[in-house]
């Protein structure tokens, strides 16, 4: 009578799961205009350096003068001669900037002129967002397997949303890295911790579609809404404002939400764990005899005295490296990482110089969503989660080469339709790739560690985010250069995968030693899919012959 089957008495798909994936919802929308928010309040509108001659010319009119110049917003000019010859120009350092705002937004670098020379500035603050993000994904991984998931994410989501308010008053460098990395400490924890504790609860046959959906309909509201809601109130102080306030929603959550009960057993808390699987029953109405609890407690009882038995140590997440396989399985994870966290980010966040509206860009891009959750849905546990890992990796890198491509070879003003286009369907694989790689990871990792496991390895994808600002940086200088990277990195991802076992269908590891032979004999170019084509080729032709006989 283990966790699976006492949860199937208790529903494993009914009124609680429900509640638990709402709140998984919310948690989405907010985690997506937490994560995206330094993203759409550093959009660098066009800008020029100021000259009094033009103060009350139309901004067409003003990009006339520059239009010819090497680097026209940041050129100085000596004199306005008239309206056909601009100037005798010199190259010298601007104070003061006319920009075009777009329907009035006020950006940080354009309130706080970080452009030109100082366009590093805001590089450089957002990168320690990153910084927060491995910090606090040690931190709260640590809390999660100490002290809990239900406290663990309470606290995450409420750093997040102090980091944004802090944000929202910063007015030099200095102050804006320092709010910056506190708002990183919730980076995707609060996210990864809330889908560890839904896909706990939930019917192994629902995971795939039960969190993928409810992740491309509320991830992508967030998405779609944020830059709307940061035009709507006109600036990015007041938009840090908006979404930082609904985190203190997340102080209600333990009325509502049961500790993970297999966390509980973990720690050996079985009183405390069949609690929470009475209260699920209870929420599902269901009538469960006391002796199934019981024989439950029994069996994890046995289980942890057989185990020690054949180890006195408790499970950590080092020692997922001290067996080859299980060594193996955790390097790759841990690379894969990398390649996703860095091609998801800087694909969701290179939005300028495309010849569109960043604002309308990001938005309307951001509607990828949801196919890329269709997509899991529909294809995930057909050709399994080894499958659409590869797949979604390898489609995303040539999508992001096409578009790399494109960006080099025509006038992006006149083709900005078919650049947004590009832009969406790259963000669409790594999309497919990030949420294949969350529920994958989640699965490979045995359950004594996965808090820990998951958190270990987003923490040294997030270390590597610490460049993106800077791989979308390179832009400056050539402006394919971010597509190119994140492809060659996501086709290195693709054939990653293929060394790692399948999870689908399978009866997941609970502990090290489970996890070291889980996958075992399984071929690298196995497939759920292919193996079911194969199996029932098989027994047609074993049919066949039994008719001939």
């Amino acid at each position: 009578m283990d966790f699976e089957r006492v949860l199937e008495k208790c529903g494993n798909f009914g009124r609680y799961q429900i509640i638990l994936l709402l709140i998984f919802g919310y948690t989405n929308m907010m985690s997506s205009m937490h994560y995206f928010s330094q993203t759409l309040i550093s959009f660098t509108p066009n800008h020029w350096c100021y000259h009094e001659k033009l103060a009350n010319l139309s901004y067409e009119h003003i990009s006339l003068f520059y239009k010819n110049l090497n680097n026209p917003k940041c050129t100085l000019l000596d004199d306005i001669v008239n309206d056909t010859n601009p100037v005798v120009a010199k190259v010298g350092e601007c104070n003061e900037w006319f920009y075009e705002r777009e329907q009035g937004y006020e950006s940080i670098t354009s309130e706080l002129n970080w452009v030109c020379d100082r366009a590093y500035q805001s590089a450089v603050g957002k990168s320690f967002f990153y910084v927060g993000s491995v910090v606090g994904t040690i931190l709260f991984g640590i809390l999660a397997d100490k002290y809990g998931r239900v406290p663990a994410i309470i606290l995450t989501t409420l750093s997040g949303g102090l980091g944004d308010f802090m944000t929202a008053f910063v007015n030099d460098l200095p102050a804006f890295i320092v709010a910056r990395f506190i708002s990183g400490l919730s980076n995707d924890t609060f996210f990864m911790l809330m889908f560890i504790l839904v896909f706990e609860y939930l019917k192994p046959e629902k995971r795939t579609f039960g969190l993928n959906i409810i992740t491309a309909t509320f991830y992508c509201a967030g998405l779609m809404l944020s830059p709307w809601f940061a035009i709507w109130v006109g600036s990015w102080r007041k938009y840090l404002i908006l979404v930082s306030t609904p985190v203190l929603l997340v102080l209600v959550y333990p009325l509502v939400v049961c500790e993970s009960a297999r966390w509980l057993l973990t720690q050996q808390n079985y009183s405390k764990a069949v609690e929470c699987l009475k209260y699920v029953a209870k929420i599902n109405k269901r009538k469960v005899d006391e002796s199934v609890f019981d024989e439950f407690v029994e069996f994890y009882k046995q289980k942890l005295i057989e185990e020690q038995k054949l180890d006195a140590n408790k499970d950590t997440f080092l020692g997922m490296f001290s067996s080859p396989r299980l060594r193996k399985f955790t390097i790759i994870l841990l690379v894969k990482s990398v390649i996703i966290t860095m091609a998801y980010d800087i694909a969701s966040r290179n939005m300028e110089g495309l010849g569109s509206s960043p604002f309308a860009l990001f938005s309307y891009s951001s509607i990828c969503y949801i196919p890329g959750g269709l997509t899991i849905i529909l294809f995930q546990n057909v050709i399994g989660r080894k499958g659409m890992a590869c797949s979604s990796l390898f489609v995303g890198g040539l999508l992001t080469a096409v578009t790399g491509f494109l960006i080099a070879v025509l006038d992006r003003q006149t083709y900005a339709l078919l650049l947004a286009i590009m832009v969406a369907l790259g963000r669409y694989g790594a999309i497919v790739a990030y949420d294949a790689e969350a529920q994958y990871a989640t699965e490979i990792i045995p359950t004594s560690v996965r808090g820990r496991g998951v958190s270990n390895i987003h923490v040294v994808g997030y270390a590597c985010s610490f460049l993106n600002a800077y791989v979308i940086y390179l832009g400056n200088f050539y402006k394919p250069l971010p597509s190119l990277f994140i492809s060659f990195i996501m086709l290195v991802g693709a054939g990653l995968c293929l060394a790692l076992p399948e999870t689908h269908g399978k009866k997941l590891p609970e502990s090290l030693s489970e996890g070291e032979v889980f996958g075992l004999n399984e071929d690298w170019y196995y497939f759920p899919c292919f193996e079911r084509k194969r199996r029932n080729s098989k027994i047609s032709g074993n049919v066949g012959n039994e008719s001939k006989t």
